[in-house]
Formats: structure tokens, sequence, C-alpha cells
């Protein structure tokens, strides 16, 4: 009896922790730190849109190493986020707190270093000046460097279309040595292999989005086929196709680079 009564105790204490962390920020905090390095994808918070708080936790509770790049830190810590890597060019930070010669834009983005440094800590600081790449590729490269396989991208739509236009088809240059997810709320986008093959239910939403030119496209089970076909971006894509009916799609293409949207709405 008293066996039974401790546990209904600690079960009531941990139903009131779960409701007390989902109501506060701590909902932000990451448990990644348990996860084994490497096991599940790497998170890169880019500085698009932000996503909803419900897909934001969840990505954070199974990464084991966070990413947000320099432009989006102040709005990353405000939600409280625990981070292990803040990486860019650094174009509106500074390592003190002496910002005279900001203008006043700039005074608004630009954050103290020493203090990130001390509230993150343990945190790696990563300065990449390269002007040649974007700081989401500079991330990527990253990832590539310590042998991570996979990572799952936020915050990389929306906003500004120029932004979104890039982040999204460079994903495609990294193919051999990353596997890239960007996900917000309406959408995951990703390269899709030569053959490829999921389990879907019916009337999943679903576009394939050509990189350049792509040849020999041929589905199986979507509502609107293609066999050998050519899509070309510009010219003609596979965008708002769905799933016929319960069970395996099949899509195969013999060149070129095809990106798969599995969509929410």
């Amino acid at each position: 009896m008293i066996f039974y009564l401790a546990k209904k105790a600690l079960s009531n204490l941990s139903a009131f922790f779960v409701t007390f962390v989902l109501q506060t920020n701590s909902y932000f905090m990451s448990s990644h730190h348990v996860i084994r390095e490497q096991q599940e994808p790497a998170l890169i918070i880019a500085n698009g849109e932000a996503c909803s708080f419900e897909l934001m936790g969840q990505l954070l509770e199974w990464s084991p190493l966070v990413i947000v790049l320099d432009s989006a830190i102040n709005r990353v810590l405000e939600l409280g986020i625990k981070i292990d890597v803040l990486l860019g060019d650094f174009d509106v930070l500074r390592n003190t707190s002496d910002f005279t010669l900001l203008d006043e834009q700039s005074i608004k983005r630009a954050v103290n270093l020493d203090k990130i440094r001390e509230e993150q800590y343990p945190i790696e600081i990563v300065h990449t000046p390269d002007q040649n790449k974007t700081d989401l590729e500079k991330a990527f490269d990253y990832l590539i460097e310590k042998g991570f396989p996979a990572v799952n991208v936020i915050w990389a739509t929306g906003r500004r279309a120029d932004h979104t236009i890039t982040n999204v088809t460079n994903i495609v240059r990294f193919r051999e040595q990353l596997k890239i997810v960007v996900i917000d709320d309406y959408s995951k986008i990703f390269i899709l292999p030569n053959t490829y093959e999921k389990w879907y239910p019916s009337k999943t939403p679903i576009s394939l989005i050509p990189i350049g030119d792509v040849t020999g496209i041929s589905t199986e089970n979507l509502k609107y086929e293609l066999s050998d076909d050519s899509l070309k971006i510009g010219y003609r894509t596979g965008s708002s196709n769905e799933v016929k009916e319960d069970g395996l799609v099949k899509i195969t293409y013999k060149t070129g680079d095809l990106l798969m949207m599995e969509c929410n709405d």
C-alpha cells in the first residue's frame, strides 16, 4: 500500500513538472545534451519565419547539436533555448558592449558575445567570414567537417524571398555529403535519391521541384503520374500532386536534382 501511494505521488509530481515546463520558456530548453552525438540529425536555426513552438520543441528534444546562425541569435535567446554553436560572419556582433560606432538599426541587432559565452556556457562560437557562401552553407560545411550525416533546418523559409529560394535550392550541392531536411509548419523539403520509396496515407500533398533539368522521372501511386518525363524549373514542375491511395509511393529519375516537398496543408 505504501509503495502504491509513493508511486502515485511520483506520478502526480511528474505530471505537474511536465505541465509547468510546457507553460514556461523552459519548454525550449533542449535535452539534446543527453542524446548520443550523431545518433540523431543536428538542428540548424536560420533567420527566416519562425516555426511553431510545438515543432521547435519536438526537434530540440532529439537534436544532439543545435547551431544558430548569428543573424537569428537575438530571436533565439529571447526563447531561452540552450544552443551549442553560434556561427556566422558576425557583421553586427561585437565582443564588447561598446556599440557607439553602430547606427540605430545595428544597435538593435548587436549582441554582446562575452555575455553569450557566459550565459550559454559551454558554447562554441565559430567565425566564418567567407562572403562567397551564405551562413547556412557554412553551417553545412561545419557539420560535414564534424562528421554529422544529417541535419534538420528550421527558420529557413518565409520572410525574404531571395533567402528562401537560396536556402532551399542550395541543399542540392550537399547531396553526397549531408542529408538535409528543411522544415517549417507547412512542409518538409529534401532532395530525393534516384530511387525513392515511402509509405504515405491517401491524399497526402506532395510536390516535386526540379533544380535545373531533371530527366527520366517515373512515379507510382500519385494522382498525376509521370512516366519517363522531364521537369525543368521555371517551365514545368510537379507541384500540387497528391498520393492516390494508402501505400508505397515510388519515384525514380535518371539525371538532375529533384526535391520532394511533403506538405501539411
